[in-house]
């Protein structure tokens, strides 16, 4: 077995492992959802009985996040969590196979392993996991679990069967220091961005259903219930985002200079170029509508829901559709 096939079966193996941690992260939601399923219905039994006064306020259900042991905690034994830390500890297995398999994809093609559509997905991947495995350690965001390793092992499939190339060497353009610094960073805000995303998209569900939605409030939602509210939701997300628009902005200034030791001009309209400062106004306004306009809630989501829809537009769409000098997928003869 060469080394280059040792990393595509890491790559397997990474997958495998992060799909039984959604499994586990899913279990967890359910349980905590029985939990405040019978918490509920105990505190309606009570209220019938007489035995339970009107100031008590244990219904809110926030299994996560600063509020989960304040006001909603009751006496009775608190669920078991033995899923969701066996989530946690398989996507630390998950992360550390994929991160072997990305260092042996870099000893197999001799360089640094994220210069083409294949690389730059297994990375961003392993990015995604890294932050959601770092922010757990400071908080709970199990309840994030199912849907970042969801997103990490299809981006993983994808990756193997669309998008997998050889590992080969680089065009002169991308042997430079630059493929390091400029790419790296924008991986990593990708990476951040994903895991922002996910937190938008379970705050436009959580706030649906707690509007009344027809669809989400069936009973097959009821694990929303189980989650932080949109607010806390809101908050997780505005700052991810943060910290990734920080590190989009160095992507644009340093793919600037890159360009023009490679090419001789800062900015080339190259639909690249374009895309990448589309992604960056995109968020700009995000964070400037919420802290200077007050948007917030839904609205504020909905950005995100954009900008993201733009980043993956500006990774799959431009590399595959317009032919230019980024044209670095390695899918086709033009690159």
């Amino acid at each position: 077995m060469t080394v280059a096939e040792l990393s595509q079966d890491l790559v397997w193996a990474a997958a495998t492992a992060l799909t039984v941690a959604l499994v586990a992260f899913a279990i967890d939601l359910s349980r905590l959802t029985k939990q405040h399923d019978d918490r509920e219905a105990e505190l309606a039994s009570r209220e019938r009985t007489g035995a339970l006064t009107a100031a008590v306020g244990t219904s809110s259900g926030a299994a996560y996040g600063p509020d989960a042991a304040g006001a909603g905690a009751t006496t009775e034994a608190p669920v078991s969590r033995k899923a969701a830390n066996i989530g946690i500890s398989l996507t630390w297995l998950g992360a550390g196979l994929l991160l072997i398999a990305i260092v042996t994809r870099g000893i197999a093609a001799g360089r640094t392993p994220w210069a083409n559509m294949y690389e730059f997905t297994l990375v961003g991947s392993f990015v995604a996991l890294a932050v959601f495995l770092g922010v757990s350690t400071r908080r709970d965001v199990r309840f994030l679990g199912s849907f970042v390793t969801g997103l990490a092992t299809l981006f993983l499939v994808l990756a193997q069967n669309v998008f997998f190339i050889a590992a080969t060497g680089v065009q002169p353009a991308l042997q430079s220091y630059w493929l390091v610094l400029h790419v790296g960073v924008a991986i990593t805000a990708t990476g951040i961005f994903t895991v922002a995303f996910v937190t938008s998209v379970l705050q436009l569900l959580r706030d649906s259903r707690e509007a009344g939605s027809a669809v989400l409030g069936a009973r097959g939602w009821r694990w929303l219930d189980s989650t932080p509210t949109p607010t806390q939701l809101e908050a997780l997300s505005f700052r991810l985002n943060s910290v990734a628009f920080v590190l989009w902005t160095f992507t644009l200034i340093g793919g600037a200079i890159w360009a023009e030791h490679a090419w001789g001009r800062y900015w080339g309209w190259d639909p690249k170029e374009v895309w990448s400062f589309v992604v960056w106004i995109v968020y700009a306004a995000y964070l400037h509508a919420r802290t200077t306009r007050g948007w917030s809630g839904r609205r504020a989501a909905y950005f995100v829901v954009v900008g993201y829809a733009c980043v993956l537009f500006n990774f799959t769409g431009v590399n595959l559709i317009f032919n230019g000098k980024h044209s670095y997928s390695g899918l086709d003869s033009t690159t």
